[in-house]
């Protein structure tokens, strides 16, 4: 019992760090119609911004207190990834309003390619370290329940834990606050939210700020975790499953899908790979959103669109 916990609770931490990632993909669906290849460079382009600031920031001001500095890194990375979002919106997306959802799904693949470069560039390609003083080691829980207790990575923990609070936070921004609802109205029907008076162009910046800054959060756990490199923009394709289960419209759905995606996975290795040779957490994701794609299409959150001739 004690080893089954312990591949779920790895599998439910993993999952809400899949929903982190894949809430990026939600939100610019949200409010622009076009699936976003640019996240997983945002993921990568922030962590490089909040490695190489907290870096960078004890030496500009001349301080050695290590939280002060991450705090200073993190604010001036959230103000880089505002003024990529401005960028973006004023570069890109304002000449493209009311195009066909192709032209926008190749303008992110641009965003993309630019923001590897430019990342690299600004901070260099190197592996850096993100230090935000997330324990490491871990720890054995519920021991006078299970024999030996249940081996808990604490680092995994807190991550989980600043997902849920961010990905609870969004869920409120959507649902209760006017600029949420603006953003629905976009997402709906572009000239129709500018008729009424919604102005496209500041909510378009506000979306891309907030991808921006779930990209930074995503960037710095996974950073934490792994060290800042290039692999950071592969976990776009690991969140692509998440938001095939939960649906491309659904905040709730990328938490749901992410966990269903995470337990599945490690549950899957653990007890079916031993039998097929391993490596069923690589193709196990996959596999599942096939099927969706096949029987469920919309995801289990989704709205259903139904076009009328």
């Amino acid at each position: 019992m004690a080893f089954f916990l312990e591949a779920l609770f790895g599998g439910l931490m993993a999952g809400m760090l899949y929903s982190l990632v894949a809430l990026g993909f939600v939100l610019i669906f949200k409010a622009s119609g076009v699936f976003n290849f640019a996240q997983g460079a945002m993921v990568l382009f922030a962590a490089l911004a909040m490695a190489r600031f907290a870096e960078w920031v004890p030496q500009w001001i001349g301080i050695d207190n290590r939280v002060l500095a991450n705090v200073i890194a993190f604010v001036l990375a959230g103000a880089l990834m505002w003024v990529v979002a401005w960028l973006i919106e004023r570069l890109v997306l304002r000449h493209l309003v009311n195009q066909e959802g192709v032209t926008l799904l190749m303008a992110t693949l641009g965003i993309t390619y630019f923001l590897d470069g430019l990342g690299q560039t600004l901070f260099g390609s190197n592996i850096y370290a993100i230090n935000v003083g997330m324990p490491k080691d871990p720890v054995f829980l519920f021991e006078s329940t299970f024999q030996g207790g249940v081996l808990v990575n604490l680092e995994d923990v807190y991550a989980a834990c600043i997902a849920a609070l961010l990905v609870a936070t969004l869920s409120l921004f959507f649902q209760k606050t006017s600029t949420g609802r603006a953003l629905r109205a976009v997402a709906d029907d572009h000239q129709a939210a500018q008729s009424i008076g919604i102005p496209l162009n500041r909510i378009w910046v506000i979306v891309w700020f907030v991808a921006g800054i779930t990209a930074l959060v995503a960037g710095i756990i996974w950073g934490s975790k792994l060290g800042v490199q290039f692999s950071l923009t592969t976990l776009a394709l690991r969140a692509l499953p998440v938001v095939i289960l939960g649906g491309l419209t659904s905040v709730p759905g990328a938490i749901i899908g992410g966990l269903i995606i995470g337990v599945g996975e490690k549950l899957s290795e653990v007890y079916i790979g031993p039998f097929v040779g391993g490596g069923i957490e690589i193709w196990f994701a996959y596999v599942l959103a096939l099927v969706f794609l096949l029987f469920r299409p919309q995801g289990l959150f989704g709205e259903k669109i139904i076009d009328r001739v």
